[in-house]
């Protein structure tokens, strides 16, 4: 007798012998009990055969064993359906969609489910999703489920292969744009966009993909004006309204946008999405309260961001009925990852406050686990990385292009790892009256993936040759783009300051783009720095945060390249130690300006009484007086950061090694 497969009974499903495909799926799971794809056959068996009981066992062994996460949902939300609850099958198919948007199956259930839910108000956006799937051709289908299962390289060959015979499909260019987004190239997805609107101008999702490479791409009033336009062609639309919101924020105008989400809000009250951007805008704005309260509306509906929005500001105290609703999401069985995620640390903040540190570190623990599940991140890899910086700049390469560059000294840079009071020493120049305080500016790293591009594209293994090939007039043009993108982000003073941390790996560009470019290395204590890290929730680029030894080798090597540019460049990065600013304030704020070549200002002294936009993690802690209260809050989790500790023995011994 020929044994079961999965071809074979997904046959017989099809010719609906349930018995006999559940027969088959449990002879097929006893030969490995714990394979994923066996424990999903077996419950979508045992569900058309309405053993609902068995069908929900084994879909609960599959919870974090299964790569499909978005029909590991589907398949819950047929199960609820098929048992008759409805309400959650609705939630897992709306969960499922996020996830995966080609999900056809869950698109026409939560159509017909809000008919039944008395949810009319979102049937025609259902019904719209229905009707593209319908009409879009099934390779583009398998195409968008390739790319929300994470199999790029598969999808692109896919697409690639549908776009060799129908060049002018505007749904291929699409995909394609979109995968040229998570690979990183936003050149290739803008022209592709654009060529799709020149086929297809009415198609709006088109337009939205298009802002949002912009946005990327730092073409912010581009972005602007292209969202206007779309909201002046109808300003009722909700995704018009906040898509135009997201783009006023991006260019600093946070009561614009928060006019915007009160808009949306009037028309959905209940929408916690826009809740919880309203509440990051107020946030931005320094109006705390107002945004607790708009965090607090979202975290009632159950949001997951919301919660950790509420954690995030670093001095909310969840309640004992806050805790207990949390708990209770990360049991529901339709909570999807982002949602769960955001949960995980919000909790282990929650706990944190409470003392309770052993169970806070088991939330921060499962945050990061589930987050590094999504990460491709490799700590080799970047530790090959920086290496091959100390490799490549060396004294002589300074020697032999000094001078070149863009000679402006607009730009103060400041560095270093994420949580070491980068936002903090920003606060305090900011308060300057001669500079001003912009983002963390993603210009660099953008220029460093350009590079990377040409190099492949050229066939030369390392994209720091192409450094060594640019001649005087490329370095001072580069230094001179950099100026004129950032200036859309300036109020007009002489000179600026960038806080984008991972800029410490690429300091020997930035010196001979600007060689009078301030550079500050923002430091903190190892184990204080990484633990901080760790129990962060980034919003994305700090994937080295996610696991305990990844961040202590970032950590190291991070230390390691900036002796090297101590080295190269001597004198030309300020050190300042998070600590030293916590003991004595006033003397390193001196050295601060003193290196910037600033006249001291009392105002900087008094940095928490700017009033200014902060976007980063510590925008509370930067509005109150310095206090010492964090300095030694990894000491609490002493056990389960033993070898944290032991793997970081020298820096620790080292540090600080220069001042305090």
């Amino acid at each position: 007798m020929i044994p079961p497969s999965l071809s074979s009974i997904q046959v017989k499903l099809s010719n609906k012998l349930y018995p006999d495909a559940l027969n088959d799926a449990l002879q097929l799971l006893a030969s490995e009990p714990t394979k994923p794809d066996f424990l999903y056959m077996a419950a979508v068996c045992s569900r058309y055969a309405k053993q609902y009981v068995e069908a929900q066992s084994l879909l609960d062994q599959l919870q974090g064993r299964f790569n499909d996460q978005a029909r590991l949902l589907q398949e819950q939300g047929h199960l609820f359906r098929d048992s008759h609850n409805q309400q959650s099958a609705f939630e897992c198919y709306r969960s499922a969609c996020l996830l995966n948007p080609f999900l056809l199956s869950s698109w026409q259930a939560q159509y017909s489910l809000a008919k039944v839910l008395g949810k009319q108000e979102l049937a025609p956006f259902i019904q719209a999703q229905v009707d593209r799937l319908a009409k879009l051709p099934k390779v583009l289908v398998s195409v968008g489920d390739l790319i929300s299962q994470g199999k790029l390289l598969k999808a692109e060959t896919l697409c690639r292969k549908f776009l060799q015979v129908h060049p002018a499909n505007p749904d291929g260019m699409q995909l394609l744009a979109d995968l040229a987004v998570r690979f990183g190239s936003y050149d290739d997805a803008e022209l592709l966009l654009s060529s799709a609107l020149d086929i297809a101008p009415s198609n709006h999702q088109l337009h939205i993909d298009l802002i949002n490479v912009l946005r990327r791409r730092q073409k912010f009033s581009e972005a602007l004006s292209a969202a206007n336009e779309l909201y002046n062609k109808q300003p009722d639309n909700p995704q018009f309204q906040s898509l135009l919101a997201v783009e006023k924020m991006q260019l600093g105008n946070y009561q614009e946008a928060v006019t915007l989400f009160d808009q949306i809000l009037a028309a959905q009250p209940q929408d916690p999405v826009t809740l919880t951007s309203k509440g990051h805008a107020l946030k931005t704005m320094g109006q705390q309260g107002e945004s607790i309260e708009c965090y607090r509306q979202a975290s009632i509906l159950g949001h997951g961001e919301a919660y950790y929005s509420l954690a995030n500001l670093k001095t909310y105290s969840f309640s004992e009925q806050d805790i207990q609703a949390m708990n209770s999401l990360l049991q529901q069985k339709h909570l999807n990852d982002s949602h769960r995620i955001h949960i995980e640390f919000a909790l282990g903040k929650a706990y944190e406050d409470r003392e309770d540190f052993e169970r806070s570190f088991t939330h921060y623990e499962k945050g990061n686990a589930a987050k590094k599940s999504t990460s491709s991140y490799n700590a080799q890899t970047m530790s090959e990385e920086l290496t091959a910086q100390t490799q490549f700049f060396s004294r002589e390469l300074f020697k032999e292009k000094i001078g070149q560059g863009c000679s402006d000294p607009d730009p103060i840079f400041i560095v270093g790892l994420p949580r070491a009071g980068s936002t903090l020493l920003e606060q305090i120049l900011s308060s300057h009256s001669l500079v001003d305080g912009t983002l963390e500016l993603p210009n660099i790293l953008t220029y460093i993936a350009e590079l990377r591009k040409s190099a492949k594209q050229q066939g030369t293994p390392n994209y720091l040759e192409l450094i060594k090939t640019k001649s005087a007039t490329e370095l001072e043009e580069l230094g001179q783009r950099y100026l004129d993108e950032t200036r859309i982000h300036r109020q007009g003073a002489p000179y600026f300051i960038d806080k984008m941390p991972n800029n410490f790996r690429h300091i020997g560009l930035i010196k001979l783009m600007l060689p009078n470019a301030k550079i500050i290395d923002a430091r903190r204590h190892p184990m204080a720095c990484c633990f901080s890290g760790f129990k962060q929730l980034f919003a994305e680029g700090q994937e080295f945060t996610y696991d305990l030894q990844d961040v202590a080798q970032y950590y190291q090597d991070y230390v390691g390249l900036m002796e090297h540019w101590e080295l190269v460049i001597p004198k030309q990065v300020l050190k300042v130690n998070y600590e030293a600013v916590v003991a004595n304030v006033e003397e390193q704020v001196e050295r601060l300006l003193d290196y910037c070549q600033l006249p001291f200002e009392a105002q900087c002294l008094e940095f928490y009484n700017t009033k200014r936009a902060v976007r980063t993690a510590s925008s509370e802690q930067v509005r109150q007086p310095i206090y010492q209260q964090g300095l030694d809050q990894w000491q609490n989790y002493g056990k389960q950061l033993a070898a944290l500790e032991s793997s970081l023995k020298d820096e620790i011994e080292n540090y600080p090694s220069d001042q305090l």
